[in-house]
């Protein structure tokens, strides 16, 4: 029996901003760092600047005005209610394309990418390359419900971002997804229950290197091991926290926007190259995505998903068609050759420069034309 998509609307109570900009008003904060860098975390007024703009600036309502602007759902799935976006192109021919988000982003990520990938040629691009886009929210983030008990990890949303695809009528489709979207898509061509008909991901998830690739590396593998190296020792304290103790930094983070900010900005401007944080993102995008945390107050929820799938990484063989995009300031840069270690049917690969982490936010036209490059190549 199909389950059914329950049509949604996001309907914020003006109180929850009312209390949101008092919380603002009435923050405390911490003496400014001792350095001038951010080896110490988030400076003092780079808060201040967003802090001050989330307060008096920023409006909420805009962003939830675009959010209606597409049809949304929920769906119950194992229990656990999953909202999603679902927009369907105006191309006869267009194919089905999910893309998974990940942390600390949201589907929210994808939202400048609606237009040119479900009406292409309205957006410089031509008709063959027209997606149907359902854009879920991974459970316990923005408004999918929480789960209430262990065990949802990575390889299990994989499993139900395949039934939810399948009850909305797709028994072929492809899927993206970056962070631990990436992680969940690379399952769901690793599960390959028969309705994936290709991947794409710009996180690329791999084991450690081969023998051959150790004993005599490339220059770019060379820095690749010695970025990811990099990231472990001075830049993976976050994922500690939330993969070992996510309900103690929850306190904190559900109680204090200002701190629920910080814990998130600091990622967009680790992870997406120099300046980036200020020049490459409108901070109205930016408090989009931190308002949609704060205000389903998923601190917990969503920390919880390092805990679920921290424990036993999933590293299973893919060998349904992949793509791959690598942007210059993305935390694991793999070769290709080390690429193929894990993922056997790699068809389209492509190294950037600029671009980071969240690729789709940063730069959208390169992002597009990426997923239109990999997946003109993949029969539905």
């Amino acid at each position: 029996m199909t389950t059914i998509a329950r049509p949604f609307t996001v309907d914020i109570n003006p109180s929850a901003i009312d209390d949101l900009k008092q919380r603002l008003a009435n923050s405390r904060l911490p003496e400014a760092q001792t350095v001038s860098d951010w080896s110490q975390g988030i400076p003092l007024n780079i808060v201040k600047e967003f802090s001050d703009y989330w307060r008096d600036g920023y409006d909420w309502f805009a962003c939830q005005d675009r959010l209606n602007s597409y049809p949304q759902y929920l769906m119950e799935l194992d229990g656990v209610d999953i909202h999603f976006l679902h927009i369907k192109s105006p191309e006869p021919n267009a194919r089905p394309l999910l893309m998974t988000h990940g942390w600390p982003g949201s589907m929210l990520e994808f939202i400048q990418l609606i237009g040119p990938l479900t009406d292409p040629s309205k957006h410089g691009g031509d008709a063959q390359d027209a997606y149907h886009l359902v854009l879920p929210s991974i459970p316990g983030y923005g408004f999918s419900a929480k789960p209430t008990s262990a065990g949802w990890t990575t390889e299990k949303i994989a499993d139900i971002w395949d039934r939810l695809m399948v009850n909305l009528g797709y028994q072929r489709y492809f899927a993206q997804g970056g962070d631990w979207g990436g992680v969940i898509t690379a399952s769901i061509g690793a599960q390959d229950l028969g309705h994936c008909a290709g991947i794409h991901v710009n996180l690329v998830v791999v084991g450690a290197p081969d023998k051959a690739i150790m004993n005599a590396p490339t220059q770019q593998e060379v820095k690749a091991l010695t970025q990811y190296q990099k990231y472990l020792q001075d830049g993976s304290a976050y994922a500690a926290i939330q993969g070992t103790r996510p309900q103690t930094i929850a306190y904190a983070l559900a109680d204090s926007p200002v701190g629920q900010m910080a814990w998130i900005l600091e990622k967009f401007h680790q992870w997406s190259g120099p300046d980036a944080l200020l020049n490459s993102f409108s901070k109205d995008h930016l408090l989009d995505n931190i308002s949609l945390y704060w205000l389903s107050n998923s601190a917990a929820s969503s920390a919880r998903l390092y805990w679920h799938s921290f424990a036993k990484s999933d590293l299973s063989e893919v060998t349904v068609p992949t793509g791959a995009s690598i942007f210059e300031n993305e935390l694991i840069q793999p070769s290709r050759r080390w690429a193929e270690q894990r993922f056997k049917n790699i068809q389209f690969w492509q190294e950037n420069e600029g671009g980071g982490h969240f690729a789709a936010m940063q730069v959208p036209e390169l992002f597009v034309q990426q997923l239109r490059e990999c997946f003109r190549g993949m029969p539905l």
